[in-house]
């Protein structure tokens, strides 16, 4: 391989980025970091102040588009109306997530359903709505972001381990339906990186996190763009052979004793 083939293996020129709840923390590293690579990037929330911050940002190449994709109804014409301002969508990183940390018994079928509706019912409906483009085009990749506890167990995370192990599972069943068409499905699962989320999780609770810290061989949290460069290399040509995997980016928290 030539310097210039290893060079462009590790870009997204002509990409086009779909990344749910990319106005800050890990979507936000996420879209940094495929801007630089070269990819067009549109950031999905539900606030349109901090998605505009967001693009200032992150420059030319980002746009945004205000939704809540738990209103399920409206993705086929989100998904067209990104199509006509930026072209049809390339890549989806299904990031936008809530989280609720408290003991299962005082987990009300409600808080569930709030979960599973944002991380699983979301991600199936934009995913199932982009496929078909990507499929026609045959190219595509689609990332979930999962976590540490598809992988660990944790207390007081009932739901939020349960949707985060259903995006697994749908990576897993995803990508072994979509391969034949180019199209390549995987995850991450962050370690404890620093997000607004990870701080509301661990606010007040320093036992939390000294364990959280003891048992991450690297002893410290990591940044956004360490989730951000991951992403790059899986929607990237470098892993053109890789799917149906889940990445952890941990510092070692996985394997760490």
């Amino acid at each position: 391989m030539t310097d210039d083939a290893a060079s462009k293996a590790y870009r997204l020129d002509g990409e086009v980025a779909l990344i749910t709840g990319g106005g800050s923390g890990l979507g936000l590293g996420m879209a940094r970091c495929m801007t630089r690579a070269g990819a067009t990037v549109v950031i999905l929330g539900r606030r349109e102040a901090p998605l505009r911050e967001a693009c200032a940002e992150l420059g030319e190449r980002a746009l945004y588009e205000v939704a809540d994709i738990t209103e399920f109804a409206k993705a086929e014409a989100l998904v067209a109306r990104i199509a006509k301002r930026a072209g049809p969508v390339s890549i989806l990183v299904n990031n936008a997530g809530i989280h609720l940390k408290k003991a299962a018994v005082d987990t009300t079928v409600e808080e569930f359903g709030a979960l599973i509706n944002t991380h699983v019912l979301a991600a199936h409906n934009l995913s199932r709505h982009v496929l078909p483009g990507m499929i026609k085009a045959q190219h595509g990749s689609i990332l979930f972001i999962a976590s540490m506890t598809a992988m660990i167990g944790m207390p007081l995370v009932i739901a939020y381990s349960a949707v985060k192990s259903a995006c697994v599972g749908m990576v897993r069943g995803l990508s072994a339906e979509v391969a034949e068409h180019g199209v390549r499905v995987n995850a991450i699962a962050p370690g404890w990186i620093e997000s607004p989320m990870l701080r509301r999780a661990l606010a007040g609770d320093e036992k939390r996190t000294a364990k959280i810290l003891s048992r991450t061989p690297m002893g410290r949290f990591g940044e956004p763009d360490d989730i951000g460069w991951a992403a790059v290399y899986l929607c990237s040509p470098a892993a053109r052979f890789v799917t149906g995997t889940l990445l952890p980016v941990d510092g070692g928290a996985s394997q760490g004793f």
